[in-house]
């Protein structure tokens, strides 16, 4: 299936997917295509679901596709999902043309200065370059080449499959949140049982000169902080006499992103410290007034903490940071003051702190229907598209208004997208545990690789939605401060529980996913991980 597998994902990866595009719909198109044109399929059309997102102007669609064993009645299933978007390809630079080439995109690279690391794959024949070639159209293509041959034998088959394979992966998952749907249809039509979902999502080396291939038995969770940071406009003239939003916008960021005291630890796993994913102020035109309000937020990743653990450390960072910028402005304004001649009077600190959870409770008092209010608000600013982290702030500048405050004040709320965390247990979840690693272990016999089993994949994925760690408590307090939820991004919270699918990620192996050099390792995903993927069938079904 090697050959059938590379050529594959040749021809996935030129049907350019980029995230947000109507290639999201062509790309659905090609597999649905690729799926009707097997004779099982073409038995049984029925077997091939597709559903298109709700509202989607793009229209985009979700490809399922369910394949059962005809040697006995076993409703055990394995799912096989996946993800057919890709990021853009503006990193490509003058090689953006050939991004979606696999052939004429190395002939290309053959002709330029590159990385060391990055030409010895090139001229080593065994990697695969191209956008999406890693991320992860060769894990969508090694699953869809194994349901063709097993459909071959679909007699001699015990179980069943199902293929989901989704677009919207890489900003707000709307594909896989939709189609929990379709999974509880399908389970309910067919009675099947869900013992394993299997996620293909690329792996690759966690450090220079890493030799290990990688399973993860879990999923890291991801929540956005978002700070609304409202201050005191002046002239810069008297520059004194304000409170500058930006300054405590930088000093924040300087605080949080990448700080370690934020990674989150569980059973000696450490997820990745915040990131900043942007910065700036709200002054929409140029004056000699410094700016009134900024607005920043952060990558958060989870492994277990509960969001009040999550607010209660973003608000500690917010009140030190604070105290360290006035604790600045007040150097700098004694300075000004030594060198002017005039009479120095400390600054005193106006900031306060507060959640969103807190400033609608106070706003509620003085406007009971600002529920309403905020509802229509929403609405009109969806109508209008503008970005959905930035829905809030308006909402924001109403609850303030309505609750009296015009102080200082930095806001403290969530915003799209959430990402549940999971992971297997060792207590109640022991014996998909000891099967993966009894599996494991006979590809490393035969294969001569060596698996480190970890709990959490490192990077986003579509498995966070097909159940759900997270305490009910955790998830009452994100929704309170996640400003019109609801509206902004609905999850199916009890559907994601009630199915509770167990999700593991297997993935194709390669390098620089979401970089311009982003390459697959051909031997290995197309050899070995096929050979796991039917032994993990083997011994679940």
């Amino acid at each position: 299936m090697r050959d059938e597998m590379l050529e594959l994902t040749r021809q996935m990866v030129a049907v350019p997917s980029v995230n947000t595009t109507s290639g999201e719909k062509e790309i659905g198109i090609f597999i649905e295509n690729y799926l009707r044109s097997i004779p099982y399929f073409k038995e049984h059309p029925d077997n091939v679901i597709i559903q298109k997102l709700k509202d989607d102007g793009l229209h985009r669609r979700n490809v399922f596709a369910l394949l059962r064993g005809e040697k006995d009645d076993n409703r055990n299933t394995i799912i096989f999902h996946g993800h057919t978007d890709t990021v853009g390809v503006e990193d490509y630079g003058e090689l953006k043309q050939y991004a979606f080439d696999t052939d004429r995109l190395k002939q290309e690279l053959l002709k330029i200065n590159l990385p060391e690391d990055v030409r010895s794959d090139l001229e080593s024949g065994d990697y695969l370059f191209g956008r999406g070639a890693c991320d992860m159209k060769s894990g969508d293509a090694v699953f869809m080449v194994i349901i063709k041959h097993i459909a071959e034998y679909i007699k001699e088959f015990s179980g069943n499959i199902l293929l989901s394979l989704n677009p919207v992966e890489e900003n707000l998952h709307t594909g896989i949140i939709e189609g929990i749907d379709v999974l509880e249809q399908i389970k309910s039509e067919f009675g099947l049982r869900y013992v394993l979902a299997i996620n293909n999502d690329y792996t690759c080396p966690m450090y220079p000169g890493d030799k290990h291939q990688y399973i993860y038995t879990g999923v890291g969770g991801k929540v956005l902080p978002c700070f609304y940071i409202r201050g005191r406009e002046t002239h810069v003239g008297q520059c004194f006499e304000g409170f500058d939003p930006t300054t405590i916008a930088a000093e924040l960021t300087s605080y949080i992103n990448l700080n370690t005291q934020f990674c989150d630890e569980y059973k000696g796993e450490y997820s990745l410290p915040p990131v900043a994913l942007k910065l700036k102020d709200l002054k929409e035109w140029y004056n000699v007034q410094t700016a009134k309000e900024a607005f920043v937020y952060f990558n958060y990743f989870v492994h277990d903490a509960t969001t009040e653990e999550i607010i209660k450390k973003l608000s500690d960072a917010v009140h030190n940071s604070v105290e360290t910028t006035m604790r600045s402005v007040n150097v700098r304004y004694k300075s000004f003051c030594e060198l002017s001649g005039k009479e120095y009077v400390p600054i005193k600190n106006e900031w306060s702190v507060i959640t969103y959870e807190n400033l609608y409770d106070e706003a509620v008092k003085n406007c009971p229907d600002i529920k309403m209010i905020l509802e229509e608000k929403t609405e009109e600013l969806l109508s209008e598209k503008t970005d959905k982290r930035e829905i809030p702030i308006y909402l924001i500048r109403l609850l303030l208004t309505k609750a009296g405050i015009y102080h200082p004040v930095i806001v403290l709320y969530f915003a799209a997208p959430y990402c549940p965390h999971n992971t297997l247990k060792d207590d109640s979840d022991r014996k998909i545990i000891d099967k993966l690693r009894k599996v494991t272990k006979e590809v490393e016999k035969e294969s001569e690789v060596s698996y480190n089993v970890c709990r959490f994949f490192p990077s986003l994925s579509d498995s966070s939605y097909l159940t759900i760690d997270d305490p009910d408590s955790s998830i009452d307090t994100l929704e309170n401060n996640f400003p019109q939820m609801d509206q902004l991004y609905p999850l199916p919270f009890e559907k994601m529980k009630n199915l509770g699918i167990k999700a593991v990620n297997f993935g194709v192996h390669g390098k620089d996913a979401h970089k311009w050099t982003e390459r697959l390792y051909i031997p290995y995903s197309f050899e070995v991980l096929p050979k796991l993927i039917l032994k993990t069938l083997d011994a679940f079904l």
